[in-house]
């Protein structure tokens, strides 16, 4: 399925990539990389709690306990009152990255969809290994529906994850599957251009040197260095590969791909099979490397207000 994008909008998308083309692609090879990303990250963020102030949210900041966890969760809240709850998980492959980098994003859909957002500080690679980042997810998860914030219980609750994020927000929800009521205390799953498949969907293996954001030639790798010892076989058990799991029981889900994002097949498969049990709207967008949602492109506009009608369409 394809939102219907008009001739100015491709166009601009095109121009875009255009830049693109010339700005570094993302790559994880090593250890220092995502140190310095996340230092520059960090700098970038100095003073975020008073820019959302200004636009009316409201930020705190909690610690989600579970199964001896503690998990710290940066709340965001808006000036009316919640209708339903996102529980946000960053990307950043894993890597790199933080609770407060979807800021922006995160106070557009309150202001439009009226509800709080409560994103997760997991641990991140390569501190801490794979299985320990799904652990602090579904421990927040879990604290979450649970009642850790108990005066938005009974309230519709999404989760919500891109990329990297994507891929944690399937994977818990899979994990969730032993608490079968709290998994039927999830609203719908919104997720954008997410990592399924941990061995390598065909179109990460075929990705070349000329795609964009993403590094292609080196992504396999990647994600051998997040699966240390690990066969290809192995990698795609699941939780930890979300597309080889039990999808019954899971929510209604929005996901979204790029046709120029080497993770599309990921997504086009996730979504093939998740529709066999549940509802599910799928958008692959012309155009689209990975990350456009955050670009300051019509399309990316497009795609968030359908993200948000969808969400709004779900409340009480």
């Amino acid at each position: 399925m394809t939102l219907a994008l008009d001739s100015a909008t491709l166009a601009e998308a095109r121009s875009f990539n255009r830049k693109l083309h010339w700005a570094p692609r993302f790559k994880i090879d090593n250890c220092v990389i995502p140190l310095v990303i996340q230092s520059l990250l960090r700098l970038s963020q100095f003073g975020a709690d008073g820019k959302l102030a200004r636009d009316g949210i409201r930020v705190t900041r909690r610690t989600a306990r579970s199964d001896g966890l503690d998990v710290p969760v940066r709340i965001l809240r808006g000036a009316a009152p919640a209708r339903g709850v996102v529980l946000d998980f960053h990307g950043g492959g894993w890597a790199i990255g933080n609770a407060a980098m979807n800021d922006q994003l995160n106070a557009r859909m309150i202001a439009a969809c009226d509800v709080a957002v409560v994103s997760v500080d997991y641990r991140l690679a390569p501190a801490a290994p794979l299985a320990a980042i799904m652990d602090d997810c579904l421990a927040a998860a879990r604290w979450l529906l649970e009642g850790g914030l108990p005066e938005y219980d009974g309230l519709p609750l999404y989760i919500l994850g891109e990329s990297a994020g994507g891929h944690l927000a399937a994977a818990t929800l899979l994990q969730l599957k032993d608490w079968p009521d709290l998994l039927r205390r999830i609203t719908g799953a919104i997720m954008y251009y997410g990592v399924y498949d941990l061995a390598g969907t065909p179109s990460v293996r075929q990705a070349g040197a000329d795609t964009l954001v993403l590094h292609g030639p080196s992504m396999l790798d990647s994600l051998r260095l997040l699966t240390p010892g690990l066969t290809d076989e192995q990698r795609r058990q699941s939780p930890q590969s979300p597309l080889y799991g039990d999808l019954s029981g899971m929510p209604p889900a929005l996901m979204f791909a790029g046709e120029r994002d080497p993770l599309r097949d990921d997504t086009l498969l996730m979504a093939e099979r998740w529709r066999t049990v549940t509802e599910v709207e799928c958008h692959v967008l012309p155009e689209a490397p990975h990350g456009f949602i955050r670009f300051p492109t019509r399309m990316a506009a497009q795609v968030r207000q359908r993200a948000y009608a969808w969400i709004r369409a779900r409340q009480n």
